[in-house]
């Protein structure tokens, strides 16, 4: 615990958790089990449904106390049913906590910020991606809450500078606004020594010499992956034993899968799946370079885990990437959608093993000194015990 900080009791209201995978479910759960080791006090409360367990409270794998709510609904009524749930939960519970934490919108943002603000709680938000605050700002109960986040919100935190731009355009004022990056568990995301690697790549049916490209995330249209596919057909020409490994699924699958057999390139691409995080954690440590070519990206929890473990990368010059990216020292930087630049990022640094870990050491260092959980953790602290003294002050 930061030096003075006092414990702090808070809900922590998300619309999905793990088992659900994403950027946003994962901070949840590295945040809360930071805060709790730290001695804080965090109980999530998310909606249910598949792949959530069927029970109304649950402790999670890591110890986080969850409570699941609108778990036989769908669709729009599971969205009102857990909206309803939280205001009631932020009203029974007022006595047992201190602070509400929301990390993603929906309608149970509009339920539950009139009822913490007339509770007189502290209230944080966290935009937990790029477009958001564009997308709320189209509809009236969107614009109802940024309304609302503006006036009661102590603070509403955004990942990267052009998150920023976009709530601003929406109507929050700057000083509302609070940069906090997403922690990476970097005790966990580690390079691996040679020996290791080699078993990695025995297990994963990765040849030994082959120089694998790494992309892990959903298979969406936003990720720009036909392009990469299209900038990987000029590298494989080039670099006979370059392979391309797609860890992840989604909509795009199927339309990727046939432009790989378009360009005949079924023996070097592979379409690895969905893969649990112990299985993406020896992708990335049996790989030689991570790509991230992506149209739009909060702070991508994909490349920083990558970074992590050691891998230089290829990534579009986004506002996301270009925070944990400086060109020529982390790995390199290419125009959105540019596939000859991909493609001849990719080759150079393929070709280059020095480059490769020069920038791969320099990759984990950023990360381990800015990013990890620890770091992470210390800003949530401070930024907890401000909401509270500002709320105190507030009611005085």
């Amino acid at each position: 615990m930061n030096s003075g900080a006092a414990p702090v009791s808070l809900l922590l209201v998300c619309y999905s958790y793990p088992p659900h995978l994403g950027g946003s479910e994962i901070e949840a759960q590295r945040v809360s089990k930071g805060l709790m080791e730290r001695g804080h006090r965090v109980t999530v409360l998310c909606a249910g449904g598949p792949p959530m367990p069927d029970v109304a409270r649950w402790v999670d794998p890591v110890g986080v106390p969850v409570r699941i709510f609108a778990r036989g609904l769908t669709g729009r009524l599971k969205d009102y049913g857990f909206a309803l749930a939280v205001a009631w939960t932020l009203l029974k519970e007022r006595r047992n906590y201190q602070l509400v934490y929301f990390l993603m919108q929906g309608v149970h943002l509009a339920a539950g910020l009139p009822v913490a603000r007339w509770l007189g709680k502290a209230i944080v938000m966290k935009i937990s991606g790029s477009s958001i605050p564009t997308l709320m700002s189209r509809s009236w109960m969107g614009r109802l809450e940024l309304r609302w986040l503006d006036r009661w919100a102590y603070r509403v935190m955004i990942l990267n500078e052009g998150i920023s731009e976009e709530a601003q355009a929406a109507g929050l004022k700057p000083e509302v606004l609070l940069w906090m990056p997403n922690p990476v568990d970097t005790d966990v995301f580690t390079p691996c020594d040679a020996g290791r690697r080699r078993e990695l790549r025995a297990g994963l049916d990765l040849l030994p010499d082959a120089e694998a490209v790494l992309y892990v995330g959903r298979l969406a249209p936003e990720k720009e992956l036909a392009s990469l596919i299209g900038a990987f057909a000029a590298v494989a020409r080039r670099r006979p034993r370059a392979v391309l490994i797609l860890v992840g699924d989604g909509p795009s699958r199927e339309s990727l899968e046939e432009r790989v057999r378009q360009l005949g390139l079924r023996e070097r691409i592979r379409f690895a799946g969905r893969q649990p995080a112990g299985k993406v954690l020896e992708w990335l440590q049996a790989s030689d370079l991570f790509a991230l070519v992506s149209s739009n990206e909060g702070f991508p929890c994909a490349l920083s885990e990558a970074m992590s473990a050691g891998l230089a990368a290829v990534v579009s010059d986004i506002p996301g990437n270009v925070q944990l990216i400086d060109s020529g020292i982390h790995g390199l930087r290419v125009p959105m959608g540019d596939e000859a630049r991909m493609a001849e990022a990719i080759a150079e640094l393929l070709g280059d093993p020095e480059a490769r870990a020069r920038m791969g050491a320099a990759a984990r260092r950023r990360i381990v000194e800015n990013y990890s959980t620890g770091r992470v953790v210390d800003r949530y602290e401070t930024l907890f015990g401000e909401a509270l003294r500002a709320s105190a002050a507030a009611r005085g």
